[in-house]
């Protein structure tokens, strides 16, 4: 019954981190679109994109009008990063376009090359299947005096090869491609015949049992489908469970055994306080040591000796999981940190600091750990927010700073979908307020955002400042903590900038990260405190 228990609480997680994977890609393909309906409106509204499509509309034969076309379609593409462009008439009929094409004497190896029309029906908006390629395509209508003269459309190669879970595209309920090594697309399309387009549904692969949930779905008939393997997700913990429930059964076989020899007091007593212990660890779900008195007899000392064994086993199991997700934490902050070799290390840093800072707090263990943690965390919704900008060298616009801003919310969505992550919410989405209510996402002030947060801050725009960036130079310790002071009390909380400043100098040394703590970038600044 536990290990059926088991296998459905990890089923219910597996659920849950596919509804959160949903939720985390269609906000990545949401700010994909607007991107690509920007540049389509502004692509729509080139004068002599207009004309070409005009002068092709004219002399749809005309092999001269179509490559002016094709150039232009092929200078717009290459200067976006597009790997399909497409000009149809207003009847929908393709007119022009190019498809990027391996070229082995290119520079980067491609080039964005003319495609014959007649190889396409219509291009609007979802997947397009070419030369067994799978294109993302999106498109806008092309108006010219008040009349509209036809439509452009825009793709970018869907590679599938680079989704981190296993996953399947569909088209019309038939598996078109897979990044499942060895297992023929017609056995998945016999497998997944039976869930729904919308639905998740749990189904048998490869002698496994998987829940497989959509992902993303397109017009046409395409669907993106993730899978979970319960059977991997299960396997750990049920074989900690079968020792446990081993070394729980020979120690009660000795309990029975020593109840049917006698009923004396001398042994009732000390088996009533191991059973005591087991209905509490049934209760509570810890399994504590028995720290009774030493029995004289030697069936009961063995009996309390194996019962302490597991539950020393047990404590290391959970101490083991404990190692993982602090693993887990730092491989987060190791997958920001391969983003930008110029602020390597600075949320590792902001962590180390943090907790410096925490410990002259006189803050308790849990709290500074909680601190530790939350400030790997801090800048972890970054990953949602799109190189260019990340990256950008020199001052963002209003437009990107505005986009920057957006990270700790982007944040506390990613982690609030996960179980345990809880307590670091607050430190991930509010890093960023300011004592005098001047700050963002939420405009707080004061004590009313946490101390973690409020200490986060403070280390954060140190360590921002005190770093060398694509188009700054990094601040001396002086003038940064200068700074720090001069806006104690208005950006940041005046006592937790009065224990930085005590901080020992040797504490504030730029230590290198362990190898599994690599940690994240940190934006580009509007301002060295903003």
């Amino acid at each position: 019954m536990i290990q059926r228990f088991v296998e459905s609480t990890v089923r219910d997680g597996l659920r849950i981190s596919l509804r959160a994977n949903q939720v985390a890609i269609a906000n990545i393909h949401a700010k994909g679109d607007l991107q690509n309906s920007r540049f389509l409106k502004v692509a729509g509204e080139n004068s002599a994109l207009k004309a070409g499509i005009e002068l092709l509309l004219s002399n749809p034969k005309s092999a001269a009008a179509r490559r002016t076309v094709e150039d232009q379609l092929r200078e717009l593409g290459e200067h976006m990063g597009f790997d399909f462009l497409l000009i149809s008439a207003p009847d929908g009929a393709p007119l022009a376009g190019v498809v990027r094409q391996p070229v082995q004497n290119a520079h980067n190896g491609s080039q964005l090359l003319p495609l014959d029309p007649a190889r396409l029906d219509r291009a609007g908006k979802g997947l397009l299947v070419l030369d067994g390629r799978t294109f993302q395509v999106a498109s806008v209508a092309i108006d010219q005096d008040d009349g509209n003269v036809g439509s452009l459309s825009v793709g970018e190669y869907f590679n599938f090869a680079e989704l981190n879970t296993p996953a399947v595209l569909m088209h019309n309920g038939s598996v078109i491609a897979s990044n499942r090594p060895n297992v023929p697309l017609t056995s998945l399309t016999a497998t997944l015949a039976g869930c729904g387009e919308q639905s998740e549904c749990d189904l048998r692969l490869a002698g496994a049992n998987w829940i497989s949930a959509p992902m993303q779905s397109w017009s046409g008939g395409y669907l993106l489908r993730s899978l979970e393997n319960v059977d991997e997700a299960v396997a750990p913990i049920q074989a900690r469970l079968h020792n446990l429930f081993l070394t729980l059964s020979i120690a009660a076989v000795l309990v029975a055994l020593l109840c049917s020899i006698a009923s004396a007091r001398s042994i009732v007593e000390p088996i009533a306080a191991v059973v005591s212990n087991l209905r509490h660890a049934v209760r509570t779900g810890v399994l504590t040591e028995f720290k009774g008195p030493p029995s004289s007899i030697l069936e009961i000392r063995e009996l309390a000796e194996i019962y302490n064994r597991a539950a020393a086993s047990v404590r290391a199991a959970g101490e083991d999981l404990h190692s993982a997700y602090l693993e887990f934490v730092g491989s987060l902050a190791s997958a920001l940190d391969a983003r930008d070799g110029y602020t390597s290390g600075h949320s590792w840093r902001v962590s180390h600091l943090s907790c410096a800072i925490a410990s002259a707090m006189e803050l308790g263990a849990d709290d500074v750990e909680r601190i530790r943690v939350g400030a790997l965390l801090h800048d972890i919704g970054k990953i949602g927010i799109a190189d260019s900008v990340l990256q950008k060298p020199g001052r963002l616009t209003e437009e990107e700073w505005i986009l920057i801003k957006q990270h700790p919310v982007i944040g506390r969505r990613i982690l609030e979908g996960v179980q345990g992550f809880a307590p670091y919410l607050g430190a991930v989405e509010l890093h960023h307020e300011n004592w005098d209510g001047s700050g963002y996402p939420k405009g707080q002030s004061g004590a009313e955002t946490p101390i973690d947060a409020r200490i986060i801050h403070v280390v954060d725009a140190y360590d921002a400042m005190t770093t060398d960036r694509s188009y700054r130079r990094a601040m001396t310790h002086e003038r940064a903590v200068s700074i720090l002071g001069e806006n104690a009390g208005r950006q940041f909380d005046a006592r937790v900038v009065a224990i930085f400043l005590s901080l020992p100098p040797e504490t504030l040394m730029r230590p290198s990260p362990p190898s599994h703590d690599r940690v994240e970038v940190d934006e580009p600044e509007m301002a060295v405190v903003e």
